[in-house]
């Protein structure tokens, strides 16, 4: 089983450089910090009493994990979460915050589960999980997976902005569905055509 350690490196790895996008409204990002997180952890790389840009820029990857396990691993709960939910909830946090756990939430109220949807995980949130996740935590883990790739895709019916991340200039799978994806079962992945017709609308 990977360490938490090697689950950040590998998110680190996926999220890539700095980036800068217009469209992205998290700004300034680097290996999949914000801007936002850096000035919310108060993180003056340079020492110039603001955190800006140059900060993001000199981010380096071993922080970059630091931060990742200390805030969205550890501190969110994600680590106390059946196991097998743990990389793809883990990633999702890093991505969406907490419509990572929202997501989940919803997931386990359709289950039957009496969970509040507030993307904190507490002993609601927590037991259900480890309920749902017996005897086969690989099902909740597709599950979630499945959702999560809703989510995308429903972010970008929404908002045609961030259709490029879900969707390639070719027409294939973009960075977004790919994502969800890696934690998927493959029977759960969708097919080109698959892919296509749910997309359709989008011209």
């Amino acid at each position: 089983m990977q360490t938490v350690r090697q689950i950040a490196e590998e998110i680190v790895a996926r999220e890539g450089g700095y980036v800068n996008d217009p469209d992205d409204p998290g700004g300034a990002t680097k290996y999949g910090v914000t801007i936002h997180t850096m000035r919310r952890l108060g993180l003056d790389l340079t020492g110039d009493g603001v955190v800006g840009v140059a900060d993001v820029r000199a981010l380096s990857r071993a922080q970059a994990v630091d931060i990742f396990i200390r805030h969205y691993f550890e501190r969110p709960r994600i680590a106390e979460m059946p196991a097998a939910l743990q990389p793809s909830l883990f990633d999702m946090y890093v991505n969406a915050g907490g419509n990572a756990v929202k997501i989940l939430q919803r997931m386990l109220r359709d289950m039957g589960y009496a969970v509040s949807v507030d993307g904190a995980i507490g002993p609601q949130t927590l037991g259900a999980a480890r309920d749902a996740a017996e005897p086969d935590g690989v099902a909740l883990r597709d599950a979630y997976g499945v959702a999560r790739r809703n989510y995308y895709l429903r972010l970008a019916d929404g908002r045609p902005a961030s259709r490029k991340y879900a969707r390639t200039r070719a027409g294939g799978k973009g960075g977004w569905i790919r994502r969800a994806e890696e934690f998927l079962s493959p029977k759960y992945h969708l097919s080109p055509a698959q892919f296509q017709e749910r997309v359709a609308a989008w011209g």
